[in-house]
């Protein structure tokens, strides 16, 4: 296995990671600021209310992206499956 080949895997290792966790954290950074903001303004510090509604966005969107999170995840590993050959030599 050459430098450029482990180079090449870690890249599309990576380019993986962040397009399947993505979408959740991005969902969950942007409730979380929402609840935040909301907590400034109405001055209410009550810690539990940003869990539920975190917990109930990721669920959705994991329900609607995980077609499409499995589809990325194959697809990598069908790529490495597939030049498993090269790795070895």
């Amino acid at each position: 296995m050459t430098i450029e080949l482990l180079t090449q895997v870690s890249r599309q290792a990576f380019e993986t990671i962040l397009l399947v966790g993505g979408p959740v954290l991005l969902v969950s950074l942007i409730i979380g600021l929402m609840i935040s903001i909301f907590q400034s303004i109405t001055q209410i510090q009550e810690m539990t209310i940003t869990f539920v509604p975190k917990i109930i966005a990721v669920f959705i969107t994991l329900l609607v992206a995980l077609p499409w999170m499995v589809k990325v995840m194959l697809g990598f590993t069908r790529s490495i499956f597939e030049n498993l050959p090269l790795y070895v030599k």
